[in-house]
């Protein structure tokens, strides 16, 4: 993994009447990184990618690409993309005048290949922009997008209000038509499931603060499930599990740095998925038991 910091954010809050929206958030990404920031509404997720945007005044210490993105936001706008709202689309233009503005607007905007992008859906540059449906609107943003060629992308919810078949088809071609191993890409999102494969990072979040953030390697060797056999329940039992739940009548335990050669005596061992460590783990923080 390249070392090179792209985003780097010490102390980070945000306080609105007497609530943190966001309460000394530390976090730093490395070129090259996929990092998912999961967490329920009101977490927080969106409050902090506004403020790497530089659209909102926080406390503390941050950087994006070396520059404050309060103070320089102008000259990250050609390093830094986002979709975070596809409302901002202009409705009342086709497909192919939005195109030639981006082009007139944006220096890094590269129109022929957004094109060859567009010509793999279903979207037609004569189009109207207010007919498409929400899911190509969200298809001709990450086209325009890909097509600027951006060094870090932002995505707040990027698929919320999609069917699956969108929401599929949009981290599809967000990874084989814009990801390389030079871009950094920071995605919030409540639906974990979708975006478990694309990552490289996690950082869970919860009234403001970071629970938990490691890498998706380091969380699939440090975290395992067991799904004992009933025999063995109580044995599995003692090696104090971090959380347990059942699932189809049958109990699910969650360990933390227990070998599993150890665990795969007792029934079937499986890193868990990262929405089943996200509830876990948010449970433990509620009881106060997270180490």
């Amino acid at each position: 993994m390249n070392t090179e910091v792209v985003i780097k954010a010490n102390n980070i809050s945000k306080k609105y009447d007497d609530s943190y929206a966001l309460d000394g958030i530390d976090i730093e990404v490395s070129k090259g990184q996929i990092m998912g920031l999961i967490g329920p509404n009101g977490a927080g997720k969106s409050t902090f990618l506004q403020s790497v945007l530089g659209l909102l005044k926080t406390e503390g210490n941050l950087e994006v690409l070396g520059l404050d993105p309060r103070k320089d936001r102008h000259k990250l706008l050609k390093e830094v993309c986002s979709i975070t709202d596809v409302a901002v689309l202009p409705k009342w233009m086709t497909v192919a005048q939005l195109l030639s503005y981006m082009e007139g607007v944006h220096p890094s905007f590269d129109i022929d290949k957004c094109i060859s992008i567009l010509s793999r859906t279903n979207i037609k540059l004569p189009s109207k922009i207010k007919v498409l449906s929400r899911g190509m609107v969200v298809q001709l943003h990450l086209s325009l997008v890909m097509a600027i060629n951006a060094k870090v992308l932002i995505l707040d919810e990027p698929t919320l209000g999609l069917d699956l078949v969108y929401r599929k088809d949009f981290y599809s071609q967000l990874i084989e038509d814009y990801y390389e191993g030079n871009k950094t890409i920071l995605i919030s999102t409540h639906q974990v499931e979708e975006i478990e494969g694309v990552l490289s990072d996690a950082v869970f979040m919860n009234q403001g603060r970071i629970v938990m953030k490691d890498s998706i390697e380091s969380i699939n060797k440090k975290y395992l499930e067991l799904r004992p056999d009933q025999k063995y329940l109580d044995d599995a039992k003692s090696l104090k599990p971090l959380h347990q739940r059942t699932e189809l009548g049958r109990s699910v335990l969650l360990f933390e740095n227990v070998e599993k050669e150890k665990l795969e005596t007792f029934g079937e061992v499986r890193p868990p998925v990262i929405a089943n460590l996200f509830m876990a783990i948010m449970e433990t923080t509620k009881q106060g038991d997270l180490k």
